[in-house]
Parts: structure tokens; C-alpha cells; sequence
């Protein structure tokens, strides 16, 4: 019998990196006094945002927020692809990062200002590959324009012996702002029988490629081996991550008082309890299974707690809202031509919980340490 494969197991450990997390978020703590020299006090920390997905500074009239998020590797699936097909798909993994970053901001009600690249080679004549330059250049440009904000600049090192010279380590940064401040979505408006609103993913996005560059080194005909729609694993893999900033945006535009967002990334559904209150959040809809993930599940083989402990399984957002506002996200989600479903509610608990009941999933709040 196959060993069912983990995430732990092909080398990215959670219960390994969230202690660093937790350490950092406490260090940092100890540096906030530092910006009350500006303007008497005028700006001040948010101290609940520390171990948000977004950290805030307080102003007079707004919020200001900061980002600093990665790519991973998903960078390598797509190098492998290009020397298979020709295609570089630099401009989908270019929309990856800008994704990861922007998704994470809007989660506290910020709209992102600007970004800026970080782009790290070992060797700088990676750079002598005009069209996979000019891909990434214009895949950055349109997912920030799809971010509704300004590709503000970069840094482009040569990491010579920290990165291998023929790959990339790609990441950035944005700042952004909420404004007016009764737009900032905090944790503690989360209510005892809000609706769970699901937001498609359309596809892995950019959490989980390890596992899934283990996956491709077992099949015969690894990233080209086709799936049940007809497209290979590789293509498959490098679908670019929505950007659902226009959704969150529009939907406060409507007046929609979003209690809590959740960008499903790194530690999967886990994520629906990231708030530090101890409430059950109970899932009893899932979104339309996408082929990728039950590829992944057979072929890992990786069961459904290991699934949905990690990967997005179809819902890359989430937004927690009065049951009386959960038809007009799910208008707004329409109209940008993605699916959202009603999933499920929110329940007072004596201990914080992820309640999967169509798979009987549980996660406990042991089960997500990052804060």
C-alpha cells in the first residue's frame, strides 16, 4: 500500500515555521513605540493587525497598510514548462505574486496603493531571456491592473550562492490604505450566525507546489501527463491565482459590512479560523471540486484531512457577513464573473474550530499556530 504523502513529509512543516512566526510578531510588538515620534502621536501601531495577513498604522483619517509576500515555488513549474512547451507562463506566475500579495491586503479592508517586485537571481544572465522578461514584465503590469493600484518599483539582486543560478526567487511588497476608516474589517464584528461566503479559487494558486512538484517527479509523464478535462498537469498547476480585490471593493462600495475576510492560502481551510475568538465554523457546502485537486488526492495519494489542511480544494477567499448581506456578496461575486457560494455559518464555541461536515473534517485551533 502507497504511504499517503503529507506536506510535513516532503519538507515544509508548519508546526516548524509558526513558532518563528509567533516569535517575530512579539519582537515586533516590543518596536511600536518607535513611530510616536512622528507628528506627536499623530500615527500609532494597530495592534490587532499583528498576525493578520495585513499590518495596519493608524492616521487621523485612515488606516495605512503593509504587505510583504511570496511567490514560493511555483516558479520552478513553470521553468520546467518552458523548457517542455516553449511557453514560459512568467506572465501567470508574474499575476501569482501580485495575488498573494493584494489577497492578503484586503483582508482588513485595505485597498492596495502600489506594489513593488522583488525579483532574486543567482545569475544575472537569467535576464538574457527576452521573452520570458518581456512575459513577467507585462504579467506584473496587467495583474496590477486588474489590483486596481500602481506597479510603484523593485529590486532586482544577483544572489550569487544563496540562489541557484538557473532559477528565481520572486516575491514584493505594497502598501495600501483603508479609508474611510469605518471601512476596516476587524475580527471582533465576527457574530454568532454570520454566513461563511466561499470565493472560487481557479485552481492551486500558489500554495502547495512542493507537494505537487513531488507528485509530477512519480508520473510517467510528469507535468505532461493529461487530466480528465484534457489539459496536462502543468498547465493545470500554473493557472494564475484570482485577484479579488474589485470583489472585496465593490462589495463595500454596495454597503456590505464584511465582518471578516480570510485569504485561504498556506494552512487551507485551517485558515477560516485565523480570528483569535473561539467560535465554530461550520462548513456544510463545498464548492464545485476542480479536477487538479482530485489528481493531487489520487496520486499523492494525500487524504482529505491533509487536503484541506493545506490546499484551497476550490475556495481561494472567504467572507464572513450578517446572513441579511450574504445575497449581495454573492451578486457582486457574479458580476465579476466568479463563483461563490453560501457555505455555511458561523456558531458560538467554547473552543475555535473548522467543522467540515460534507468530508467530517474537524480541525481544532491547535491545528494553526500563527499568532
Amino acid at each position: 500500500m502507497t504511504d499517503k504523502m503529507t506536506y510535513a513529509g516532503v519538507g515544509v512543516n508548519y508546526d516548524a515555521m509558526d513558532p518563528f512566526k509567533r516569535m517575530a510578531q512579539l519582537a515586533g510588538r516590543e518596536t511600536a513605540g518607535n513611530i510616536r515620534r512622528l507628528n506627536d502621536g499623530e500615527f500609532q501601531e494597530v495592534e490587532m493587525s499583528r498576525g493578520e495577513s495585513a499590518y495596519l498604522i493608524e492616521a487621523a483619517k485612515s488606516y495605512f497598510a503593509h504587505v510583504e509576500e511570496g511567490l514560493g515555488t511555483k516558479n520552478l513549474v513553470a521553468d520546467a514548462m518552458y523548457r517542455l512547451t516553449g511557453k514560459s507562463y512568467y506572465d501567470h506566475i508574474a499575476q501569482d505574486t501580485v495575488a498573494m500579495i493584494v489577497n492578503d491586503m484586503i483582508t482588513l479592508g485595505a485597498l492596495p496603493l502600489s506594489v513593488a517586485m522583488h525579483l532574486a537571481v543567482g545569475d544575472s544572465n537569467w535576464f538574457d531571456d527576452e521573452k520570458r522578461c518581456r512575459d513577467l514584465v507585462e504579467g506584473w503590469k496587467n495583474a496590477c491592473n486588474l489590483a486596481r493600484c500602481i506597479w510603484g518599483g523593485g529590486e532586482t539582486p544577483t544572489l550569487r550562492g544563496v540562489v541557484v543560478p538557473e532559477a528565481i526567487v520572486l516575491s514584493g511588497s505594497a502598501m495600501g490604505l483603508v479609508k474611510p476608516k469605518d471601512r476596516l474589517i476587524t475580527a471582533d464584528n465576527i457574530q454568532h450566525g454570520d454566513a461563511i461566503i466561499l470565493i472560487e479559487s481557479s485552481g492551486i494558486h500558489a500554495n502547495g507546489l512542493t507537494m505537487a512538484r513531488k507528485i509530477a517527479d512519480k508520473l510517467p509523464d510528469g507535468y505532461l501527463t493529461v487530466l480528465d478535462d484534457r489539459r496536462t498537469y502543468g498547465e493545470t498547476l500554473l493557472d494564475p491565482t484570482h485577484i479579488y480585490v474589485g470583489l472585496v471593493e465593490d462589495c463595500l462600495n454596495r454597503g456590505v459590512s464584511i465582518h471578516y475576510a480570510v485569504n485561504i492560502t498556506g494552512h487551507g481551510w485551517r485558515k477560516l479560523m485565523r480570528a483569535t475568538q473561539s467560535f465554530a465554523y461550520i462548513v456544510e457546502q463545498l464548492p464545485k471540486q476542480l479536477p487538479i485537486f482530485g489528481f493531487l488526492q489520487n496520486h499523492g495519494p494525500v487524504d482529505d484531512t491533509e487536503a484541506y489542511g493545506n490546499f484551497n480544494m476550490g475556495a481561494g477567499f472567504a467572507l464572513y457577513v450578517s446572513e441579511a448581506d450574504a445575497d449581495a456578496v454573492l451578486e457582486v461575486a457574479a458580476s465579476h464573473n466568479i463563483g461563490a457560494l453560501h457555505a455555511g455559518h458561523i456558531e458560538r464555541s467554547g473552543d475555535k474550530k473548522v467543522v467540515i461536515r460534507p468530508k467530517g473534517l474537524e480541525y481544532s485551533s491547535a491545528t494553526l499556530g500563527v499568532r
